[in-house]
C-alpha cells in the first residue's frame, strides 16, 4: 500500500493525468492522528463524492503547529502507512505547512472536503477550487469520535 504514498512533487502530473481521463479528484487533509470511526467515515464518504481520494496528511512538525507540543501520538510516516491500507483513500501526501493552501493550489481538486469544524467561507483554498470550477463540500462530524477524546480516556482509565 506504500505505492499510494507521494511526494507533492509527483502528485500534481498524477492528479492531471487522471483529469485528463475524465476522473473526478477529491481532496481532504488532516492530521489523523490515533485513526478512529469518525476519520474513516470522514474518508468513506469523501471517497463516495468522486473517482480518486487525495489526502493531504499534516506533517508532525505541522501538527505540532496546530496542536501543540504533545501531539502527534504517531509519526508522521505511520500515519501515511495506515491511511494507505484503506481502500477508499488513493493518495496520500505530506505537507509541512499549517495550512494545505500550496497543496490544493498544486493539484487543483474538483471537490475540496473538510469536516463540520469548517465552513465554506472558512475553508482553506476555497477561492483555488471554485476558481477553477470544482466544489467545497462540508460533511458533518461523527459524534463523540476525536483523537482528543481517545487521549483524555486513555489518561483517565489508565492514571494511577
Amino acid at each position: 500500500m506504500k505505492e499510494k504514498i507521494r511526494t507533492r512533487n509527483d502528485l500534481p502530473k498524477i492528479v492531471q493525468d487522471l483529469k485528463a481521463k475524465g476522473k473526478r479528484i477529491v481532496f481532504t487533509n488532516g492530521c489523523f492522528d490515533i485513526l478512529h470511526v469518525g476519520h474513516l467515515r470522514y474518508l468513506e464518504k469523501a471517497k463516495s463524492l468522486g473517482d480518486f481520494l487525495v489526502v493531504g496528511l499534516n506533517s508532525d512538525r505541522s501538527v505540532r503547529t496546530i496542536k501543540g507540543p504533545d501531539r502527534p501520538i504517531l509519526p508522521e510516516e505511520e500515519r501515511a502507512e495506515v491511511l494507505s491500507g484503506l481502500w477508499c483513500v488513493d493518495y496520500i501526501t505530506l505537507f509541512d505547512e499549517s495550512t494545505p493552501l500550496e497543496l490544493i493550489t498544486s493539484i487543483k481538486p474538483n471537490v475540496l472536503v473538510k469536516g463540520g469544524d469548517w465552513t465554506k467561507e472558512t475553508t482553506v483554498g476555497k477561492d483555488v477550487v471554485e476558481g477553477s470550477g470544482g466544489e467545497v463540500v462540508i460533511l458533518p462530524f461523527v459524534e463523540g469520535s476525536s483523537t482528543t477524546n481517545i487521549i483524555e480516556t486513555i489518561l483517565m482509565r489508565f492514571q494511577k
